[in-house]
Order: C-alpha cells, then structure tokens, then sequence
C-alpha cells in the first residue's frame, strides 16, 4: 500500500486560486445573505478549505439599499458603540443605521460572521459592499452568483 497517495494537501497563499464574485442583495434577507456571503469570503465552499488561511474569494455585493429584515427587527435591532469616554455607550437601531449608510449594514452583519482575529481581519478586506448597481471592480471580471442557488 502506497501511503504517499494519502497525504493531506494543505492550501497556502501561493497555491489558492482566488476569484473575484458579484452577489445582488435585491429582496435577500440580511442574515440569509450575510451568512453565504462569510462561506464565500471564508472559502468554505471550496474543496481545498484550509482554516488558518485566507482561501476565499474577493466578494463585491451590490443594491445594499434593497435588503429585508423580518419581523420587527428594523426597531428592534440595536448597534451598540462605545467612545471610549465614561458614559459613551451609543445605540443606532437598523432603522437608523440604514438611513445613515445602507451598506454599512450588511457589512456588520457579514463582519460578525467572520473569526474575530487577524485572519477575520483579512477576510473582511476582501468584502465590497456598494448602493445601487454601480460598483468599481468591472476590471476584474467578477462572476455573478445567484444565492437562492448557494448552499
């Protein structure tokens, strides 16, 4: 029995091959999407998955202003920060984080998804996030994915 058949390849920065992906988020609904979106930008959906490396593709998802919340979750749903000064604490609701910046919403959903540490860190530079249909990556030919079809 020829043992050397049975070694584990493990991926590396060299050897992963990295596509550039397009996701609409018209009619998604947030955590749906956000959940897809960190398998896509983690590489969990590729055969050679290595979990300490950066293996995922660079993910562009466009319409942020066309997301869905169930539920009562628009008021409900708070985003705590802190200043840093004594008494800090702030709250937006998704209501209001919306108003401010759409895409700042999926963005906080997908961050949270990720490994809190230097490897989430790089993934989540990776992630494109744009109002409308317009973005700045057709250079790189991205590849349309449609996620009702993603496991």
């Amino acid at each position: 029995m020829d043992t050397l058949s049975y070694k584990t390849v493990s991926a590396n920065k060299a050897t992963v091959s990295k596509e550039w992906v397009l996701v609409d988020a018209e009619g998604q609904t947030l955590g749906r999407l956000s959940s897809k979106v960190a398998k896509l930008l983690r590489g969990k959906h590729k055969p050679d998955f290595t979990p300490h490396v950066d293996c995922g593709d660079n993910v562009i998802v466009i319409n942020a202003e066309k997301i869905n919340l169930t539920g009562k979750k628009w008021d409900a749903k708070e985003y705590i920060r802190h200043t840093g000064y004594p008494g800090g604490q702030r709250s937006l609701t998704a209501a209001e984080l919306f108003d401010k910046a759409p895409e700042r919403l999926v963005e906080k959903a997908v961050k949270g998804m990720l490994p809190k540490n230097k490897l989430g860190a790089d993934l989540f530079r990776n992630l494109k996030v744009y109002v409308g249909s317009e973005h700045d990556h057709n250079a790189q030919k991205p590849k349309t994915i449609n996620l009702n079809e993603f496991k």
